[in-house]
């Protein structure tokens, strides 16, 4: 539903808020009068730009966060849940396309949704079971997703030549996929303790694979990435976790066995679809990223061509919040720009005068488009 729908549908009260927090020339008492003048400030593209450019960068985070949800609607819970998710987090390098005002008063989250009705951001529903929910004018989506994409655009450092040398990986997850599968139902692999493989195990699998990693060493900080992400790398994890899920493998009686499910994908000669590893890539990782589909967009966005490594963290680190020990960089080059590497939906370049840059595949701008409209419930969960 459209900003100009919710507005019919709204009581006089809220189009007076919402008039006066624009400061809108209209009678208070004509809710006719109300609608067109808040259309007619809103409307306007330079007026949507500025109120943009006014909010803080935690009011980007959320609206950002917001406008990529499939849901319609939110309870007041979620939305102070999301709200503090959002809270401004300072980190080096990572500039919002605005700055916070130094006399910014702080706000409870019930506060700052208040304020976000006031705005015209958010509107009760309009029937007996949506009443108590939220939901956001679709058309403010889209120009708020516009104006920001435009801001995200300002500190791109592009190259005006391709790099020297670049990686690419495309199709190489899929096949690794049927190898680990193959691997797995030739081999008698015991498990550990802690139910993992040993690293005699991973080893030998790891130089069958067209894409090898260095295996994890002890003590290092793992968690939050997946179910085997403590012990396995990070591509050989997502590539367990999903045929774990998939139900082609099980770990049953300290050994790793091919089910029957998985014999059956071999036998048939299927092939795996590197989107659906992909959609479980974006659900598997979305407890550490909550907004990984938003990021993934954006950096879908700023990268269609050619784009530094450094210029794109500058434009994008402060959408990304640190987990635990995870810092936004970290978060950005190797949890998300890496895996869609391994993914084949982005190519990694080196040059000697520009350094490390990026550029999407085509697989990864169709793939990147089309998650934003996808539910997270069709997705396998572990």
């Amino acid at each position: 539903m459209n900003l100009a729908d919710m507005l019919t549908y709204a009581d006089i009260g809220q189009l007076s808020n919402i008039a006066n927090h624009y400061d809108c020339d209209a009678k208070r008492n004509s809710k006719h009068e109300l609608i067109q003048s808040i259309l007619s400030k809103l409307g306007r593209r330079e007026f949507f730009e500025e109120q943009v450019s006014s909010l803080t960068p935690s009011d980007l985070r959320f609206l950002n966060n917001l406008v990529f949800d499939t849901r319609t609607g939110y309870s007041l819970e979620e939305l102070t849940a999301a709200i503090r998710l959002t809270a401004d987090v300072e980190e080096k390098g990572a500039k919002a396309p605005v700055k916070k005002k130094a006399s910014e008063k702080t706000e409870s989250p019930r506060e700052a949704v208040a304020r976000y009705r006031r705005s015209g951001w958010l509107f009760n529903g309009f029937t007996h079971s949506t009443k108590y929910l939220f939901q956001v004018p679709s058309d403010l989506k889209e120009r708020f997703r516009d104006v920001l994409r435009e801001r995200l655009h300002e500190n791109l450092q592009r190259l005006t030549d391709d790099p020297e040398v670049y990686r690419d990986e495309q199709g190489l997850a899929a096949e690794d996929l049927m190898l680990i599968l193959k691997y797995v139902g030739g081999h008698d692999i015991e498990l550990n303790q802690e139910g993992f493989m040993y690293r005699r195990n991973q080893q030998q699998l790891m130089s069958t694979l067209h894409i090898t990693e260095p295996l994890i060493t002890k003590g290092a900080w793992r968690f939050g990435y997946g179910r085997s992400c403590i012990e396995y790398p990070d591509r050989f994890a997502l590539l367990y976790d999903y045929a774990y899920a998939r139900k082609w493998i099980t770990e049953s009686n300290a050994r790793l066995i091919l089910t029957e499910s998985g014999t059956s994908f071999i036998e048939e000669g299927n092939q795996v679809s590197v989107i659906q590893i992909f959609r479980f890539w974006l659900r598997l990782y979305k407890g550490a990223i909550p907004n990984i589909t938003s990021l993934v967009y954006w950096i879908s966005q700023c990268a269609r061509d050619w784009v530094t490594a450094a210029s794109l963290y500058e434009s994008l680190g402060w959408l990304i919040r640190p987990f635990y020990y995870d810092s936004p960089q970290n978060m950005l080059e190797h949890r998300i720009i890496r895996m869609l590497m391994h993914l084949g939906m982005i190519r990694i370049g080196e040059s000697q005068t520009m350094g490390t840059s990026y550029k999407m595949t085509a697989l990864g701008l169709k793939a990147a488009e089309a998650s934003i409209h996808i539910s997270d419930s069709n997705d396998l969960i572990l």
